[in-house]
């Protein structure tokens, strides 16, 4: 039964992955024939300072972006869980971005941030008229913002979800024994949410190392200004297909999967999300 779906994983994923990990080891500008390199491309890109500042802004991104989406999907989710007509068409537009795609979002934000035309045009909010995706200051930062408004919704959904799951039987109980809201979220509800905050934290940093066509939207294609946004997969497009060095770009690619597979494999370890310890033993 799972047949079909591990040789699609093998077609899509496996193959092209000992593709790009044999390129790694080799020299090739996209066009030409192809060379053996050895070492070279790793050694280049390993001791190129560039690639570890490209590494700290994906971290910083990866980290920024759990900190600001993490607390605003909880609340969302929280917010959500309840029934009602309200609630549920609240839950219909908070969905909306995610039926966006990349592109549309980046060339959106980008006219709403123009500091001549955007919305720092508008009476009242002139403390917009900044160039933020011109700052090397305030670029990166405007970026995880836009980021955020665009995966939060997907998961104050998981949330959501999680938070229906819980037994109403826990709140009641609290309740009767004279547990307040905030001792409710604290004692009942968190804890309940352990596994579905483990699954998006997961799908958050490890997303966070995809970040590629927002992010080459928002600073048109450069990772700018200067190399204020260039993260590690915009750095590996443009070694690629700007400097026409495959070689050194598919060095790049394989330090991203081996460091999001690392990330992947540390993240459920330390929370113990492959055991999946019942959560209500003896309800």
């Amino acid at each position: 039964m799972v047949a079909p779906a591990l040789l699609l994983f093998g077609l899509f994923g496996l193959v092209p992955l000992v593709g790009v990990a044999a390129l790694s080891v080799a020299r090739w500008d996209g066009l030409g024939s192809i060379s053996w390199a050895g070492l070279t491309n790793w050694t280049s890109v390993l001791t190129d300072s560039a690639t570890w500042q490209s590494l700290w802004l994906t971290v910083k991104v990866m980290v920024v972006s759990w900190l600001v989406q993490t607390p605003i999907a909880l609340a969302l989710g929280l917010f959500q869980a309840p029934r009602g007509r309200l609630r549920a068409l609240f839950a219909v537009l908070f969905f909306l971005p995610l039926l966006l795609s990349a592109v549309a979002i980046g060339l959106t934000w980008q006219a709403l941030l123009d500091p001549s035309f955007g919305i720092g045009s508008t009476p009242g909010l002139h403390w917009l008229a900044k160039p933020l995706l011109g700052s090397p200051e305030l670029a990166l930062y405007t970026v995880i913002f836009v980021i955020a408004w665009q995966f939060v919704p997907f998961h104050a959904l998981l949330y959501q979800a999680g938070i229906r799951q819980i037994p109403t039987a826990l709140y009641e109980a609290a309740a009767l024994d004279g547990a307040g809201p905030v001792t409710r979220f604290l004692h009942i509800t968190l804890p309940q949410l352990k596994y579905t905050l483990v699954t998006s934290s997961t799908l958050m940093l490890v997303g966070s190392l995809t970040y590629f066509d927002l992010i080459f939207v928002l600073s048109g294609g450069t990772g700018g200004p200067g190399t204020a946004t260039r993260v590690l997969p915009l750095s590996m497009y443009i070694t690629g297909f700007q400097a026409h060095d495959m070689g050194r770009a598919s060095a790049v690619a394989t330090l991203l999967v081996v460091f999001g597979l690392g990330l992947s494999l540390l993240t459920t370890r330390l929370s113990g999300f492959t055991r999946m310890d019942s959560q209500q033993e003896g309800m």
